[in-house]
């Protein structure tokens, strides 16, 4: 998933999505630990799906902190 996407995505899907996403690298990681897992670069996006994800969440939530900060 591309950051571009990310930002217009609400806080909602967000959450959502990011709840999938640990999900998904659960399931990926016991794929992997029992040798079912074909594709193991698949790992790789989705930690960074979820980094990207956590990252958004957190700039919008020091925009909102330093909204309020200054009213």
């Amino acid at each position: 998933m591309k950051y571009k996407d990310i930002r217009e995505l609400s806080d909602e899907e967000l959450a959502q999505k990011l709840e999938d996403g640990r999900a998904e690298l659960f399931n990926l990681r016991f794929q992997m630990a029992t040798s079912q897992l074909d594709n193991t670069a698949r790992v790789s996006v989705v930690k960074r799906d979820i980094a990207r994800i956590q990252t958004e969440m957190r700039a919008r939530q020091i925009a909102a902190d330093n909204a309020a900060a200054q009213n």
